[in-house]
């Protein structure tokens, strides 16, 4: 399978040189740059959001080594801290030793009495040489622990403020993430709404079945309505009827008016003296 690829891939080669000749490295180039810009460009925007947060989320354990590196500094700064402060102390205790001594020594005296042993002027001259000699020793180890403590407290300082700046600019493109999302949805819904089709024989169809319904009904109407079975009006008939009830006397009186009404009362009196 391998020779036949191989095969296959020397005689396309062979194939483009002949017919492209000297431009066919340049043609074989631009076509791949062609290839990768077009797949490229067919990737989802939501593919490549997604990527970018994966991205981002590389960044911690970068982050969290930077944490631990910075943690174990602190302990060492710490223990170191602690070392100077024992030194300190103990230097303090040798040079008050090393002025007594030589207080002593001032005095003029041949012997001297140190937890209740005897010592001459010359084994406290030497102890007092040797204890000097130390004194001074530990001095410049002092010395150099101090520098290693400044050493160790501005890369500790320069690791925090590293620490700070991922984490800031962590959380700048979570920020930056998040109103790309935003800004793609909303595109997408946009989109969504700006492609949104309709079938327009489905859609004709669902008009002239409104229009004829609508003409059905304007048709029922114009028959009751010629039937005197009037429809959509207001209901005020059943008011007027119940006040012409209650007003039937009047109207009868402004009806037959009061000379009929006398004629009317006469006729009963004949009616009476009959």
């Amino acid at each position: 399978m391998l020779r036949k690829a191989f095969m296959s891939a020397a005689a396309l080669t062979v194939l483009g040189g002949f017919v492209f000749g000297k431009d066919f490295v340049s043609y074989m180039r631009t076509g791949a740059k062609s290839v990768r810009h077009a797949v490229k460009s067919e990737v989802p925007l939501d593919f490549e959001v997604q990527r970018a947060r994966e991205m981002v989320e590389h960044l911690v354990p970068d982050i969290r080594n930077s944490m631990h590196v910075i943690a174990e500094q602190q302990v060492d700064l710490e223990d170191l801290v602690e070392k100077i402060d024992d030194r300190k102390s103990e230097m303090n205790k040798q040079e008050r030793a090393i002025m007594s001594l030589r207080t002593d020594l001032g005095s003029g005296d041949t012997q001297f009495v140190y937890a209740s042993l005897t010592y001459t002027a010359d084994e406290v001259k030497q102890d007092l040489s040797q204890r000097f000699e130390r004194f001074k020793l530990a001095e410049e180890t002092l010395g150099r622990d101090k520098q290693i403590l400044r050493a160790r407290e501005n890369a500790l300082a320069a690791n925090r403020e590293k620490l700070e700046g991922m984490l800031a600019e962590k959380h700048g493109l979570e920020v930056q993430l998040e109103q790309l999302e935003a800004r793609l949805k909303s595109i997408q819904a946009a989109e969504t709404v700006s492609n949104l089709e309709f079938d327009n024989s489905q859609l004709a169809r669902a008009k002239t079945l409104i229009r004829e319904l609508n003409k059905q009904l304007d048709v029922k109407e114009k028959i009751l309505d010629a039937e005197g079975k009037f429809t959509g009006l207001i209901p005020v008939e059943t008011d007027s009827k119940l006040s012409n009830e209650e007003n039937v006397v009047q109207q009868i009186d402004d009806y037959f008016g009061n000379d009929r009404k006398s004629e009317a009362g006469t006729k009963i009196v004949d009616l009476d003296s009959l």
